[in-house]
C-alpha cells in the first residue's frame, strides 16, 4: 500500500528534472559602421522561455526615409562567420560590396522583416523591412515565433550577429548612382540602374553577453576573412540569389530608395 502513494511522488520528480523551467536569456548586439556608413546601433537578442526570439533594434545615422534591409547571418553548424574587415574589399574600390561581405558574415539565417515571413526567402523583401525615419533613425521590435525559427536558433545565439544594408556615400540624403555607379551584384544579373548604395552593407554586429549561445568553432578565421572552405563559398552563393531578389524589386518600385527618375 505504501508503494501506491510513492509512484506518483516519483512521477512528478522524474517530469521535474526533465523539463526544468528556462528563464529567459538575452545576448548584446553592438552595431559597428561598414563603409563609413557613419551609422551606430545596438540590439538585443532575447531567447524566451515559450522557445520564441524576442529582437530590439536601435540604429542611427542610416538614410533617412529609405528602407533598410537586416538579417541575422551566420550558423549554427559550427561555421565561424564573423563581420567583415576592409580587407574584404576585393576591388579595392574603397567600400565592402555584398558579394565581398557574404562569405565572411555568411548566409541569411533569419531575415528580420516587420511582419510575416523570416526565413532567407525574404531577405530582401524590401517592403516588408524597417525604414529609417527622416532623421535617419530605426526602431524595430518584433518578437518571431519559435515555430517560424530555424533548429538551433536559441541554443546558438552566440554564432549568429546582425548586418543592416544600405549606405548614401555622397552624402545627398537617398540610395543614387551619382557616388558608386551601379549595383555590382544587379550587373552581374544583366539589369541596370540599380545603386550599389542600395546594397552595400551598413552596420555588423557580433553577438556577445554570458547567455544561450555555443562558442564559434572552425569555418572561416577571423581578421581578413582568406581562409574559406568550400561550405564558406556555399553560403556565399546561397545568399547571393536571395538578394538577386533586390534587383527585380528595386526596379519595379524604384520611389522606394527614391531614385531619380
Amino acid at each position: 500500500m505504501k508503494f501506491r502513494f510513492l509512484l506518483p511522488a516519483v512521477a512528478v520528480l522524474l517530469v521535474a528534472t526533465a523539463s526544468p523551467a528556462r528563464a529567459d536569456e538575452s545576448v548584446q548586439v553592438r552595431l559597428l559602421e561598414l563603409n563609413r556608413s557613419g551609422a551606430t546601433g545596438t540590439a538585443t537578442l532575447t531567447a524566451l522561455d515559450n522557445g520564441d526570439l524576442r529582437v530590439s533594434i536601435r540604429s542611427s545615422g542610416l538614410v533617412p526615409g529609405s528602407p533598410h534591409a537586416q538579417h541575422l547571418h551566420g550558423s549554427t553548424d559550427g561555421m565561424d562567420f564573423h563581420c567583415p574587415a576592409m580587407s574584404a574589399d576585393r576591388d579595392g574600390d574603397g567600400y565592402l560590396s555584398t558579394e565581398e561581405g557574404m562569405p565572411d558574415y555568411g548566409d541569411i539565417f533569419i531575415s528580420l522583416t516587420t511582419g510575416g515571413d523570416v526565413s532567407k526567402a525574404s531577405g530582401l523583401a524590401v517592403d516588408r523591412m524597417p525604414a529609417a525615419d527622416g532623421n535617419g533613425r530605426l526602431a524595430y521590435d518584433r518578437t518571431i515565433a519559435g515555430a517560424d525559427l530555424p533548429p538551433g536558433t536559441l541554443e546558438h545565439l552566440k554564432d549568429l550577429h546582425i548586418v543592416q544594408h544600405g549606405i548614401d556615400a555622397n552624402g545627398n540624403g537617398k540610395y543614387d548612382l551619382d557616388a558608386l555607379g551601379e549595383s555590382t551584384l544587379a550587373k552581374a544579373a544583366g539589369l541596370s540602374g540599380i545603386p550599389q548604395e542600395a546594397t552595400n552593407p551598413a552596420l555588423c554586429g557580433m553577438v556577445s553577453g554570458a547567455a544561450a549561445g555555443s562558442v564559434p568553432v572552425g569555418g572561416v578565421a577571423t581578421g581578413d576573412g582568406s581562409t574559406r572552405d568550400s561550405a564558406t563559398i556555399w553560403y556565399a552563393v546561397t545568399g547571393l540569389a536571395g538578394l538577386l531578389l533586390l534587383a527585380t524589386y528595386v526596379i519595379s518600385r524604384r520611389r522606394l530608395f527614391l531614385l531619380p527618375r
